[in-house]
Order: structure tokens, then sequence, then C-alpha cells
């Protein structure tokens, strides 16, 4: 099936049997908002660019060692929502797990570590993380 941002998700997807289907669903997957579908409605699919290229500047601008963004994928919270344990002992999740989100992971080099990023309209998160997303850390989560 293909979605309103005409990337064929489904194919890909362990758990597209839970969607509904993007088009079905008017760009609410799971119940959740899809940054690309709520991009396109609002402004059709150059604004859809616009947006994952001010978005790729934006993490760019953060002046992370070893961090160049070139690219981001639509990827589901569920896949990327990792659970980080604050100072005072607490965890928390920072994504909602039910939204897509504009995301990559980057190798830092010398490391056995990543990065990894991910953006919505409303913020940006740099983390880094062991090799299957363990012992992760927030580098950086700031409103957009």
């Amino acid at each position: 099936m293909i979605s309103i941002c005409g990337v064929d998700c489904c194919s890909e997807c362990s758990r597209k049997d839970d969607c509904g289907g993007c088009v079905k669903t008017g760009g609410q997957p799971f119940g959740g908002k899809c940054i690309a579908a709520e991009c396109i409605k609002r402004g059709g699919f150059e604004e859809f660019q616009n947006l994952k290229q001010v978005l790729i500047a934006e993490f760019n601008a953060l002046g992370i060692k070893d961090l160049h963004i070139t690219d981001l994928n639509l990827m589901n919270g569920f896949y990327i929502n990792l659970e980080y344990q604050l100072p005072n002992g607490q965890s928390v999740k920072l994504l909602e797990d039910n939204n897509v989100y504009w995301s990559n992971q980057i190798e830092i080099p010398g490391s056995d570590r990543c990065y990894g990023v991910a953006a919505d309209d409303n913020y940006l998160l740099v983390c880094e993380y062991g090799c299957g997303g363990v012992e992760p850390q927030i580098i950086v989560y700031k409103k957009r």
C-alpha cells in the first residue's frame, strides 16, 4: 500500500495489520501522527521536501562532533523510541510510539556507538547508543 507521501511503508512494517493504512486513516497510522502526512496535507509535496531539508540543516547546525546528516527517513516511533535513564533514576521515553518521525542513525567513527536523530514539527532529538539501542544517552532534546 502506498502512503500519502508516496513511500511504501507497509511492505517493510511488521505491524501493518495494527496500522489501518496511511491513506485509509487520513495519515494517522496506529492512531498517531505522521509528520510526512501532516506536512503534505498542510502544504503539499513542496513543503514536505522543504521541511526535510530544514530539519537536516537544523541537526547539522547543532555542531555535534561527528554528526553530519545528509538524509532523513520516516520511521515509526515504536522502532526508535528508546528509554533514557535520567540522573534522578527515573526512566523516560521522549517520543510517541504511535507517531512517525523524520529520523536517521549515524555511526560514530572509531566507536561502537551511534547517534540517533529524530524530529517532528516541534522537537529535535539527538541521542547516542550502543548496538541494538543499549545504554542510550540524550545528547540534545530541544524545542524547534
